[in-house]
């Protein structure tokens, strides 16, 4: 209706538009060029678009820059080839544009070889003086270009890529944009996109549950019921959502970029007040993948013991609404917490072990292994001397058998 001949747009943006254009069916006679900024573009969510339009016509162009270099700093055009089955699905933004320069360092300011992830600095013409009224944080971005002996600065940009062998850049993502989670470092980009490539699966995001111990996955489109064995077969345990929900649409800012501070937000309410209306086939709502409705134990092993043990999985795995089906591990458990779990299965005469809850991971797996078990007589204890010397501990004799000197070495033992 405008006739729009140029559309720079953020990939979040974008993709809303090339959801309505797949729908409309029209062609776009006076769009020449697209171009996207501002966030990572993931290849594969363009292959839909590129079907139906290619890459001629109009052109599409991804850039990358920041606002501390007057915006734009490299750019690449996107071709077939870029699309092609098996072509990698990193976001490629090219060499640098006339009259700048791109550095990617490691810690020490030292150039990273080719496929190896560094940080991003800027260099040249574009870079301005520093922020205005603000001394400490120009010094901590604006540093001195060791590469150049006429003391110009360059600019730390704060994000992450790799060089391609072929010289150009492959944007990673934000240093800050990654979570740690059960002591791994996890880019959620790379979750965000195996659940992308799922059947059904529009859109989606991925934050950190309030509670740090699993990953929430915002998911726009129809969740496939074995959605965590999906995931499972492609990423590690620590990396599989502990916790799904259903959006009609993900949330953007006012610049357009994806909002994850309003996903955030919005996991972090109880379930009941989270839950959207689940598409057809995603009976996710705001609970863990694969709870049963009602969130109670169903059949399977002893009656009491299972009971039992899926409401220590609720008790020790927060914001988690546990089932008998319910995985240890993708509810957002860990070896920690499985202590917790051990303990207060024993509290209850049910002797599980640290190897059970690693091994089987379900309560119902975990009732049916102790309805196996024979039960052990219990051997009268031990009269035991209540004063005089203590015997040494297992490990002062391991101590003693290595050899050398214990005379810095303690031992202490609990007296009921």
């Amino acid at each position: 209706e405008r006739g729009v001949t140029v559309l720079n747009q953020t990939p979040s943006a974008f993709h809303r538009f090339a959801e309505a254009d797949r729908h409309a069916g029209e062609p776009l006679p006076a769009l020449r060029r697209i171009i996207f900024g501002g966030e990572a573009l993931d290849l594969g969510r363009l292959r839909d678009w590129v079907e139906r339009h290619g890459t001629d016509s109009p052109r599409l162009v991804n850039m990358y820059g920041i606002t501390e270099t007057t915006v734009h700093v490299t750019q690449r055009v996107l071709t077939a080839a870029d699309f092609a089955p098996g072509a990698a699905t990193a976001s490629p933004v090219g060499g640098p544009v006339p009259g700048l320069v791109t550095h990617l360092l490691d810690d020490r300011l030292r150039p990273v070889p080719p496929g190896r992830v560094g940080a991003i600095y800027v260099a040249g013409d574009q870079v301005s003086l520093g922020y205005l009224g603000r001394p400490g944080l120009t010094a901590g971005r604006f540093v001195a270009d060791p590469f150049k002996a006429d003391g110009s600065r360059m600019y730390h940009t704060g994000d992450l890529a790799r060089r391609t062998f072929g010289g150009e850049l492959e944007f990673v993502g934000r240093a800050d944009d990654q979570v740690q989670l059960k002591g791994f470092r996890i880019e959620p980009g790379e979750v965000e996109s195996a659940i992308r490539d799922l059947d059904g699966v529009v859109d989606a995001a991925v934050t950190v549950a309030d509670s740090e111990d699993h990953l929430v996955a915002h998911v726009v489109g129809r969740v496939p019921a074995d959605l965590t064995a999906l995931l499972a077969a492609k990423l590690p345990a620590h990396m599989v959502p502990g916790r799904v929900l259903t959006v009609d649409a993900l949330p953007l800012t006012v610049n357009g970029k994806l909002d994850r501070n309003a996903l955030a937000e919005r996991a972090a309410l109880p379930p009941a007040a989270s839950v959207d209306a689940p598409s057809a086939g995603a009976p996710i709502g705001g609970a863990l993948h694969g709870a049963a409705p009602d969130g109670g134990a169903t059949g399977g092993g002893d009656g009491a013991a299972l009971a039992a043990l899926v409401d220590i999985f609720a008790d020790t795995l927060p914001g988690s609404v546990p089932d008998a089906d319910t995985d240890f591990f993708t509810a957002g458990g860990d070896s920690i917490v499985a202590i917790s779990v051990i303990n207060r299965a024993r509290a209850l005469g049910l002797p599980v072990a640290p190897r059970d809850v690693f091994l089987l991971r379900t309560p119902r797996a975990l009732a049916e292994h102790l309805a196996t078990r024979t039960p052990r007589a219990t051997a009268p204890a031990p009269a035991r001397q209540e004063d005089g010397p203590l015997p040494p501990t297992p490990i002062i004799l391991r101590r003693r058998g290595l050899g050398g000197s214990l005379a810095r070495f303690a031992q202490a033992r609990t007296l009921t």
